[in-house]
Parts: C-alpha cells; sequence; structure tokens
C-alpha cells in the first residue's frame, strides 16, 4: 500500500483508500486509465486529502481467486464507514466481493470505460461482464465517469439514479505548439520511414479492435496517392493476434514505408510524437472520453476522430464555435476515406484545422480541474458518512 499526503495540507478527516490495477505504471502498456489514476491520486493531496493507494495484483477484468481474495482482504480489513475510490475495472468484475461490503463501507467507483463496451468480446462474455458491472454500480454509494457522455450512457443502461452519477473528466497538460511536419525530422522524431515534409498523421492508442488501426489503415490506402506517413503509437501486446492482422493489412496495401507501428510511448518520446504530428487519427469504435484527442489540442494538432462516445465533448468547439478538425461518423470507412482526403489535398482545410486546434487548446482544462472535481464528491460521500454515524 503507498500513501500520498501533504504536510499540513490535510483536512482531519479527509483520508480515501484508492483501489488501482496492477500495471497501472507499466510503460509498456499505457492508457488513459491509467494516467487518469495516477493522476488524480497525486493531484488528491493537493486539495486537501490523504490518499492511501492499494494496487491489486491480477488480470482485470479476469481476475484469478489470488486477485479476488486480495480485493476482498483490503475492503474487510478496512474500519466501517472508510471511503474507497475503486477503479472500475477491478469493482466492476468482482460484485460478489464489493456488493456485501457496501452497507459498511462508503464505496465510489470510477469507470474508464464499460466493461462490456470492450470490442471484440464474444457476445455472452460481454454480457455476464456488463451484468457484473450493473450489479456493483447499483450498489455502490457513487459512481464517477469520465465526460457527460459516459455519465448519461451510465444512468440510462444500468439504470442508476442521476444523482449518484458524477463527473470528472480528464485534465491535460498544456503543451508549447506542435510544429509538425513544419521542421526537418531529427534522430528523435518518428518521421514513418522518412518522408521529409510530407503531412504526418498520428494515432496514438492501444493497438487493439476498439481503437480501429485496422480500418484506418483501409483508409489510409485509398489515399495512397496523396503524400503522407502515417505513426501508430500504441501498446502491441493486448491482441498479438490484431497486430499481427494489422501488418499483414499493412502490407497487402504496400504501406510498410509508411504506416509504422511505433509501439508505445510515453514522456518525452510521445511528447515528440505530438510535436511532429500535423493532425492526430482516431478511428475508434467506442470511447468514454479519449484523453489523447486534449493531449493533442493542447499542443494545437488537430483531430480527425469517429463521432463515438465522448470523443465530440473531448474534442469540443473553439470559442466562436468551430470543431477544431473533423468529426465522422463511426463505423463508416467512406466517410474516414473522405475527410483524409479533404484534409489532405486542401491547404486550406488543414489551415482552417490548425488554427481551430490552437484556438481550442485555450480552452482546455488541467488536472487540477480534474481533481477537485473528484474531491467534490469525495467530500459529499464524508458528509454522507458522518451523518450516518
Amino acid at each position: 500500500m503507498n500513501d500520498h499526503g501533504t504536510a499540513g495540507a490535510t483536512a482531519p478527516g479527509r483520508t480515501v483508500r484508492m483501489v488501482v490495477p496492477a500495471g497501472v505504471d507499466d510503460p509498456a502498456a499505457p492508457s488513459g486509465g491509467n494516467v487518469y489514476d495516477r493522476r488524480v491520486s497525486r493531484g488528491l493531496p493537493g486539495v486537501g486529502w490523504r490518499v492511501h493507494e492499494h494496487v491489486v495484483a491480477g488480470d482485470w477484468p479476469r481476475p484469478a481467486r489470488a486477485a479476488r481474495d486480495e480485493l476482498a482482504r483490503i475492503l474487510a480489513e478496512a474500519a466501517d464507514g472508510t471511503l474507497f475510490l475503486l477503479d472500475g475495472l477491478v469493482a466492476c468484475a468482482a460484485p460478489d466481493v464489493v456488493v456485501p461490503e457496501t452497507d459498511r463501507l462508503r464505496l465510489a467507483v470510477l469507470v474508464h470505460l464499460p466493461l462490456g463496451d470492450e470490442t471484440g468480446l464474444a457476445r455472452d462474455r460481454a454480457a455476464l461482464l456488463d451484468a457484473a458491472e450493473r450489479r456493483t454500480l447499483r450498489a455502490v454509494a457513487a459512481v464517477v465517469a469520465t465526460s457527460h457522455w459516459a455519465a448519461c450512457r451510465l444512468v440510462e443502461h444500468h439504470g442508476l439514479a442521476p444523482d449518484r452519477v458524477h463527473v470528472a473528466a480528464p485534465g491535460v497538460d498544456i503543451g508549447p505548439p506542435a510544429p509538425g511536419s513544419a521542421t526537418a525530422p531529427g534522430p528523435s522524431r518518428e518521421s514513418a520511414r522518412g518522408t521529409g515534409g510530407d503531412p504526418r498523421l498520428l494515432c496514438v492508442a492501444s493497438v487493439t479492435p476498439r481503437k480501429g488501426q485496422y480500418e484506418l489503415v483501409e483508409a489510409l490506402a485509398t489515399v495512397a496517392g496523396l503524400p503522407w506517413s502515417c505513426s501508430l503509437v500504441g501498446g502491441l501486446g493486448q491482441d498479438p493476434g490484431y497486430v499481427e492482422r494489422l501488418r499483414r493489412l499493412i502490407t497487402r496495401h504496400g504501406l510498410d514505408e509508411r504506416v509504422h507501428l511505433a509501439g508505445p510511448r510515453s514522456g518525452p518520446e510521445l511528447n515528440a510524437s505530438y510535436a511532429g504530428a500535423d493532425l492526430l487519427v482516431l478511428a475508434s469504435h467506442a470511447e468514454t472520453y479519449g484523453m489523447v484527442v486534449t493531449e493533442a489540442l493542447a499542443r494545437g494538432v488537430p483531430v480527425l476522430a469517429t463521432a463515438v462516445g465522448g470523443l465530440p465533448e473531448a474534442v469540443g468547439r473553439t470559442p466562436d464555435g468551430r470543431v477544431p478538425g473533423v468529426l465522422v461518423p463511426p463505423d463508416d470507412p467512406e466517410a474516414l476515406a473522405g475527410a483524409l482526403r479533404r484534409w489532405l489535398s486542401e491547404p486550406g482545410e488543414r489551415h482552417r484545422a490548425k488554427v481551430a486546434a490552437r484556438r481550442r487548446r485555450t480552452t482546455l482544462a488541467g488536472w487540477e480541474t480534474t481533481t477537485r472535481s473528484l474531491a467534490r464528491t469525495l467530500e459529499q460521500l464524508r458528509q454522507e458518512a458522518r451523518e450516518a454515524a
């Protein structure tokens, strides 16, 4: 268990136990959920909360018996009325462990992605995960969603009381405006096999069916006659079969020199990828928010994304109402290919999107906003616990 706190800043009684899945700090498997968990865990002490963190080993949401027993032990050893914030990947996969403790403990569940929404699940597996999630979320004191779209979806889909579902959207760190292909690639810059000043496309997402890289490559094949390069940045270990099919597709279309599977990146390497990009492309089939969208916009990089889930919310609009890029319907290959063709072939469209992205950059909220939103939910639960004592 790790403790996070700041001397003199924590109000009496403002303590939360945070339960996160193993791998939260694994550089080989970066995810928006992991980044979110880490940022709020480190940020809550700055707004007056002491955090006791529990990292639970196991292959969540498919935990073995030992992982379930570890979660049960953590909950059972806590005193009555203890406040917990549990990652939904853990809590929603183990309702038989979590639900019996809801009368004794104050539990909040942070839902990054509904378990049944993962692409590629067998229908019966998705139904089992969905039912487990529903049982957990209906029992706990509060649910935290990462977008307004996700909050509404959870309320409607699981029949939750709206006043128990709260929103704490991910924040972002504002970076310097990305020069993109305006500068020559250096040794630390991914140039997708050396295409010089050609427009650079970037997709940042774990390489899995839900993120739609296969559909993206199919769309790129339709614009092979135009100059561009594309770097696919993201973990390659979650679905090796999908990665192999994607590699074969790239080769079949003759794009090996233009589409590069870069693997996972973080820190300076990821920052360099954003700095070298002219357009972020995300062809996801399901997203509750899409943190990479705001990470790109925080550097003035426009976005081409599917209008699915919380992605339109993340893309947002400029103060004068413009979209900082393009949103296309999900599961519409022709729309994706058409948007790529317009962006690549029309300099005016690229300029418009870039100007809008830089204006959107000035309106983005930081992680302190996220942390304060979450802290308000925790404080409400703390007060309810005191009143019930």
